[in-house]
């Protein structure tokens, strides 16, 4: 229904850029918000539009496996629109999405049930129709083939790694490393206060610097 574009987001450096405009922009987020709660279908579609992209990749990062991770972006929109009458606006409507998707990750069996795979899945997956891989997100574009190529050996033992994690780590280190997300929008997105927060992001640093010593 609403699945027909993604898009991704930029960087943690616009939000200076992003706070000087906050005032003008609220009236029109308020606005936008109204037209979500009153089931105004092209608002949902932009909603999907703009946060599909950035949601699937949570999802991936969370789940090392791109069915589930489609499945979940979809049920994360679809628990959105049934529940978009409760958002109060205490937290982005970017957090709001993520914290749907981790809760709805949390509840999928087979998110805690599935088997440590052996082959790592391909980074040159598409992401949505954007035409941008899972690699080009997380480690850029390299100078060479070989940086190519050791880059991407590098991300495959990342996602290994994460997938190791105990879900609890994961899901900190993949929103504040790997998405960028600030302390305040991590600890709204997983619902938990800053001093458990850095303590779970110091933990999964701490067992990924171990499991990645080799490179």
């Amino acid at each position: 229904m609403f699945f027909s574009k993604a898009t991704t987001f930029g960087d943690e450096e616009l939000v200076r850029a992003i706070s000087a405009s906050d005032h003008d922009n609220c009236h029109s987020e308020n606005g936008f918000i109204d037209k979500l709660k009153a089931n105004d279908a092209a608002a949902f579609e932009t909603l999907v539009e703009r946060f599909s992209g950035p949601i699937y990749a949570v999802a991936f990062r969370l789940s090392a496996d791109r069915e589930e991770a489609a499945d979940l972006t979809q049920e994360t929109f679809l628990r959105a629109f049934r529940s978009i009458s409760g958002f109060r606006g205490d937290a982005s409507l970017k957090t709001w999405l993520i914290r749907i998707a981790i809760n709805q990750s949390r509840n999928r069996a087979r998110w805690w049930r599935r088997r440590r795979r052996e082959n790592t899945m391909s980074l040159d997956e598409p992401i949505g129709e954007t035409g941008i891989t899972l690699g080009d997100t997380i480690i850029g574009s390299a100078s060479s083939p070989e940086a190519d190529t050791l880059g991407r050996e590098r991300e495959a033992a990342l996602l290994g790694a994460l997938s190791m994690l105990k879900p609890i780590y994961r899901e900190a280190i993949v929103l504040a490393d790997i998405e960028g997300l600030t302390y305040a929008e991590c600890a709204a997105a997983l619902d938990i206060n800053m001093g458990t927060l850095k303590s779970r992001i110091a933990r999964a640093r701490e067992e990924l610097r171990s499991k990645l010593k080799d490179f």
